[in-house]
Formats: structure tokens, sequence, C-alpha cells
């Protein structure tokens, strides 16, 4: 699976970003799905992740009430609605999939980023106050 992320910029606090993951290759529909962020000089954090046929999400405590990771498997691409963001969320975001992997969305397991199998090249979302 090759995965291509896009639809990061510089913005405002409090206003909303959308970002698109495209995913080429015929795993898209067999592969969980998720969103990470790393912040400069820190690891990379559990954001989002979606079921294959995306009716199973999760989110992490810092963003679940303002981001919405959702899935359209026809466009074989992943979103991640993100409003009210905050300063704290300036980061380089990654999308990533798990097609190998046996847990669930919902799991301890899908938050730990060793945990995926494959990765886009990052978006950079950078928001100012």
């Amino acid at each position: 699976v090759q995965l291509q992320a896009s639809g990061g910029g510089s913005v405002q606090v409090g206003t909303s970003l959308k970002l698109s993951c495209a995913a080429s290759g015929s795993t898209f529909s067999n592969s969980r799905m998720g969103w990470f962020r790393q912040p400069p000089g820190k690891q990379r954090e559990f954001i989002a992740a979606i079921s294959r046929l995306g009716t199973v999400t999760q989110y992490a405590d810092s963003v679940r009430g303002r981001f919405t990771i959702s899935r359209d498997n026809a466009k074989n691409t992943v979103y991640l609605d993100m409003n009210s963001l905050k300063p704290e969320d300036s980061a380089v975001y990654y999308c990533g999939a798990a097609y190998y992997q046996r847990w669930n969305v919902g799991s301890a397991r899908a938050m730990d980023y060793l945990e995926w199998d494959f990765w886009g090249q990052g978006t950079q979302v950078t928001v100012s106050s």
C-alpha cells in the first residue's frame, strides 16, 4: 500500500482543516486506517483510527470531539476533519494503514505506531494564534 497525505497548511486558532490520504493498491478496503502526528522533537502520537468498513472509530483524548476520521473505500481515501484547531495541534500528520495486523480498532494496540504496516509521507499542520 502506498499512501499520499495532503491538505495540511498554516491556519489560525479555532479554524478548520481537512486532511486526505489517498491509497494505491487493492488492499485499502481490507486495511484499518489511521492518523498519527509528530510534533517537533517528539514521538509520533496516535490521533484516530477507523475500521475497514468505517463502522468503528477510535480517537485520542486530545482530539475527541474536535476531529473526525472517515473513509471512502470507493475512492481509496481516508480523511481527517479537524475543527477548533489549537496551537498544540501543530505537527506533521501521517496516515497509516494496518493490513497485516490482527488487532481491532478500539484496542490499545491501535494507538501504537509500531503496530501499523504502512505510512504516508506526512503533511505539515501549523496552527498559530
